[in-house]
């Protein structure tokens, strides 16, 4: 009998993914509804410091992945907010940083379970230029390796990496067969400066002209990665004359209302982004060219719309139509109906 198969909620799949990553230590700040990713940690005797708000986790993950310690953090709504700061110098000076995002509702502090409302906040939060990796999973499944390949992408390319979840998503609990990622190998974590090493690891450019220079290579290298990482779902595209483009847990439910509504011959397709940043542009293209129609459903005002804009082909011209419920979860029926009313 298989003993990896377990029934445990989403944050409990995180903090597993954490453990089998080999990260050593969690800092973090307890907010919901990301705090039982933190005290499941802390539960399972883990090493962890709780700090004094969400501005020092980040920068004690930046000061801890600078020694080598692979590490990382948690938080949700306002938390990120506060992060940014240190997740815009991880992201300058190359450092592998590591968050788990619960996203909430907004502006301010909101609503406390679910929301799809942090997509440009993950992606292109700070003052950066997005050079970072967002994941965004549809499924307890892709919770757990989404979190593991955050961990090998952030060591092996220096990128930070978000997974970028929710509420439902981590309280949800259901059974998930570990033994599948068996097989999944760890990226090992190093000192970024060695021991007795003098270096003067510059976060501030006295020039613009420095800085810009910088960026350049900074871009270059994150586009050198961009197929290697970059993913997304194809469901039923192929015969589609609509494609319904969603992710999360929007992107499940609509999956379902897919497969019912072709049940009665609707030929409707899913395109799934399931890296937000770095977007997988090639998929994208080749499914929505010659098709009739992009219906967009999430849960915020277009910001995962206006990801996949700005990488659509100039030369595709396709009708668009939009089903935005910010910080609202959208059911199965809803979504029938919203696909049935714009084909």
């Amino acid at each position: 009998m298989d003993n990896n198969k377990k029934f445990i909620t989403g944050a409990e799949v995180a903090v597993q993914a954490c453990i089998d990553a080999g990260a050593e230590m969690m800092y973090g700040y307890p907010i919901t509804p990301g705090t039982e990713v933190f005290t499941g940690w802390i539960g399972g005797g883990n090493k962890y410091l709780q700090t004094e708000d969400e501005i020092a986790a980040g920068f004690s993950v930046c000061g801890a992945v600078m020694a080598g310690q692979k590490t990382f953090t948690a938080t949700a709504g306002p938390g990120h907010t506060l992060m940014q700061d240190g997740f815009s110098m991880a992201e300058g000076m190359r450092l592998p940083f590591v968050s788990i995002v619960a996203q909430r509702g907004g502006p301010s502090s909101g609503t406390v379970i679910y929301s799809q409302q942090e997509v440009t906040l993950a992606c292109f939060g700070g003052n950066g230029e997005g050079m970072r990796i967002v994941y965004s999973p549809s499924s307890l499944e892709e919770v757990y390796l989404q979190t593991r390949l955050a961990f090998n992408y952030a060591w092996k390319y220096r990128f930070p990496s978000v997974l970028l979840t929710d509420g439902y998503m981590l309280k949800t609990r259901g059974v998930v067969d570990l033994d599948q990622f068996k097989d999944l190998e760890n990226i090992d974590s190093y000192p970024l400066i060695k021991e007795g090493e003098v270096k003067h690891w510059r976060n501030i450019y006295t020039f613009e002209e420095e800085l810009y220079e910088e960026l350049e290579k900074q871009k270059k290298d994150f586009e050198k990665v961009r197929d290697e990482i970059s993913e997304a779902e194809e469901f039923e595209t192929t015969d589609a004359e609509v494609i319904v483009i969603a992710h999360g847990l929007v992107a499940s439910a609509s999956k379902q209302a897919i497969i019912e509504l072709r049940n009665d011959n609707k030929k409707i397709g899913l395109w799934r982004p399931i890296t937000l940043r770095p977007l997988d542009d090639k998929s994208l293209n080749k499914v929505v060219k010659g098709k009739k129609k992009i219906l967009f459903i999430e849960s915020s005002m277009g910001q995962c719309a206006k990801l996949v804009k700005d990488e659509l082909d100039p030369i595709i011209s396709i009708e668009m139509e939009y089903l935005y419920k910010p910080a609202v979860g959208i059911g199965v029926d809803e979504i029938k109906e919203f696909i049935n009313k714009n084909i």
